[in-house]
C-alpha cells in the first residue's frame, strides 16, 4: 500500500505516544497530546472510520507503539484449503485474528481454528511473515505483521460461533470472493507452494 498520508499519520501517532509516555514536563505532553489529535484528524479525513473508534483503536495506548500480530493458519486436507466465510464482510479467509498476550504463535492458530472453523490442528512451521501494509488492502492505522502457519489437520466439524458463518475446503482453481483485508491470492498461492515443498523456506519482508 502506498497511501504516504497513512504513513505520515501512523509516524506522527507513534512519535506522539512515545512523547506522552516518557516527557519530563506539561509543556511538553502537551505538544504531544496535539500531534496525538492531529494524527487521529488526519485518519478520520481519509478514511471512513468514526473518530472515535480510531481514537480507541489508534490513540489509546502508552509507550513505544509496537505492531500487532495476525495469525493465520494454512490447513490443507489433500489439494485443497480450509477458509472461514467470515460475518463481518461475507468473504472468505484463513482462519486467524490477532494474537492474544499470553499466547504463542502456534497456540493462536490452533485456537482460531477451533474457534472460527471447527477444525482440530496442529502447526507444523511458519510459511511467512508479512507486513500487512505491503500486502494486503486495509488502511489500518498500525502497523501489522501477519504470519501464516502451515498446520496439519487433525479433526473437523465446524460448529456455530460469533465470527463466521462457515467453512469448507477449496482448490487452488476454485477459490470463493477472497476477503483481501485478512488475505490475498497471492497469499494462498504462497501457502499451497509451502504445502507441495519440504524444502520451502519461510518468506519474510
Amino acid at each position: 500500500m502506498n497511501n504516504k498520508w497513512l504513513e505520515w499519520a501512523t509516524e506522527l501517532q507513534s512519535i506522539a505516544q512515545a512523547g506522552l509516555t516518557f516527557g519530563e514536563n506539561q509543556y511538553d505532553r502537551d505538544r504531544y497530546q496535539r500531534i496525538r489529535d492531529l494524527s487521529v484528524e488526519i485518519m478520520h479525513e481519509y478514511t471512513d472510520m468514526d473518530h472515535n473508534k480510531i481514537r480507541d483503536l489508534f490513540a489509546s495506548e502508552t509507550g513505544y507503539q509496537t505492531p500487532k500480530v495476525d495469525v493465520r493458519a494454512a490447513v490443507f486436507s489433500y489439494d485443497k484449503i480450509l477458509l472461514v466465510n467470515e460475518k463481518i464482510d461475507g468473504k472468505w479467509s484463513l482462519p486467524g485474528g490477532w494474537a492474544d498476550v499470553n499466547s504463542s504463535v502456534s497456540e493462536s492458530a490452533v485456537r482460531e481454528c477451533l474457534e472460527e472453523a471447527g477444525a482440530v490442528v496442529k502447526p507444523k512451521r511458519v510459511v511467512a511473515i508479512h507486513l500487512g501494509n505491503r500486502h494486503n488492502n486495509h488502511n489500518f492505522p498500525f502497523t501489522i505483521y501477519k504470519i501464516f502457519v502451515e498446520c496439519e489437520l487433525i479433526k473437523y466439524q465446524f460448529a456455530k460461533n460469533t465470527e463466521t458463518l462457515g467453512s469448507d475446503f477449496f482448490s487452488i482453481e476454485k477459490l470463493p470472493e477472497l476477503s483481501t483485508e485478512r488475505n490475498t491470492l497471492e497469499q494462498i498461492r504462497m501457502c499451497f507452494e509451502a504445502k507441495n515443498s519440504k524444502a520451502f523456506e519461510t518468506i519474510f519482508d
